[in-house]
């Protein structure tokens, strides 16, 4: 390129139940990206899906709390990325285009933004972007089929059950394969949303109706009685791991007030009280899951050590929270790569990959 600046797109808000921590997120990447180097364009998504290019000085509402943010739609455009354009921006309302956009930077946290849907646009406008491509995204947003492809690959998961709309669910059969208490999640979707902690059959069926607002497919998974420790991964064909880091929360379990709404809800343990051997082994299985899930650019990989000393694998987060609370970021920092250094090194490994993939040949 030449000497102008780099013009990032930030990507964010999104058709998904973790619209708000999306928003929360990309104002960190926002106020902590290099100004000097690049030029920013916040592009927001609402919850229709309508893309919007906002008043980039006050693009969100209510900042100080997290329960009420919102994008700011007042005086904004709307816009659509053209297949082939080289990430050309088109103005919906007024006609006409915007300057292309260089990198686009996805902070779309759930379903279409984090699941590949919006990966694959990005990839017919021939624009590189941060984080994994659309298989890899989709199978890190199902945790059906991540748990599977683990599960084959010999990395160690802890035991589930897949439950489908429409399916009958039978509690005592499900308690007498997994155990009491066990977790009832949307199988697509992060952040805690829509997951519940059952310990009864009382509760059993409102947890499952729950889940089933989020999605058609749902997962009941196994209470592991275990600490909680994440590792961030980055990097393309040659993936590092960070320091491993623990989530010691305050709630019975770590849920979405604990992440995002709770400032007391979680004490983030960096890096992690655990001996150098389980730290080699989860920063080794980190690596192993992001591989495996045909993951490149970022990802945290969350596990369980058992009381045994065992670790298990629980999920990979492709597009993990970029709060001021969020463990990938703080996580790095502790290994000695710097918010603002983090964001450059995720925007340099998107244009190597894109460029690495502009070399392959489309004919023979």
């Amino acid at each position: 390129m030449d000497n102008r600046k780099v013009r990032v797109g930030i990507l964010f808000g999104g058709r998904s139940a973790e619209h708000e921590v999306s928003l929360q997120s990309a104002k960190n990447v926002a106020d902590a990206i290099d100004k000097d180097k690049y030029d920013v364009a916040l592009i927001g998504i609402d919850k229709t899906g309508r893309w919007l290019l906002p008043n980039q000085s006050q693009y969100l509402l209510n900042v100080s709390d997290p329960e009420l943010i919102k994008l700011n739609k007042q005086n904004e455009e709307s816009v659509a990325l053209v297949p082939q354009s080289g990430g050309q921006l088109i103005d919906l309302s007024a006609g006409g285009a915007h300057s292309s956009i260089d990198v686009v930077f996805p902070i779309l946290h759930g379903p279409f933004g984090e699941d590949g849907t919006v990966q694959g646009l990005l990839k017919l406008a021939g624009v590189p972007f941060v984080g994994a491509g659309v298989l890899g995204s989709a199978v890190g947003m199902d945790k059906d089929v991540m748990k599977r492809l683990l599960r084959d690959a010999g990395i160690p998961i802890g035991a589930f059950q897949v439950f489908r709309l429409g399916d009958v669910l039978d509690f005592e059969a499900i308690a007498a394969g997994l155990g009491l208490p066990f977790f009832v999640k949307p199988a697509n979707l992060g952040s805690s949303v829509g997951v519940h902690k059952v310990a009864d059959s009382k509760t059993f069926n409102e947890a499952v109706a729950d889940a089933f607002k989020y999605d058609t497919k749902i997962l009941i998974e196994e209470f592991i009685d275990g600490r909680e420790l994440e590792c961030s991964v980055l990097g393309n064909q040659k993936p590092i791991a960070s320091v491993v880091g623990e989530i010691v929360s305050s709630h019975d379990f770590y849920s979405y007030e604990a992440k995002y709404i709770d400032e007391h809800g979680a004490a983030l343990e960096i890096p992690a009280d655990v001996s150098d051997s389980v730290s080699e082994k989860v920063r080794e299985l980190s690596i192993r899951t992001f591989q495996t899930l045909e993951c490149e650019g970022l990802g945290r990989v969350d596990c369980f050590l058992k009381k045994d000393g065992s670790v298990v694998v629980n999920e990979i987060n492709t597009i993990p929270g970029f709060t001021k609370i969020s463990m990938y970021p703080r996580l790095w920092d502790a290994s000695g790569i710097s918010y603002p250094d983090l964001i450059n090194r995720l925007i340099e490994l998107a244009v190597e990959r894109f460029d690495r993939e502009a070399k392959l040949k489309t004919s023979f």
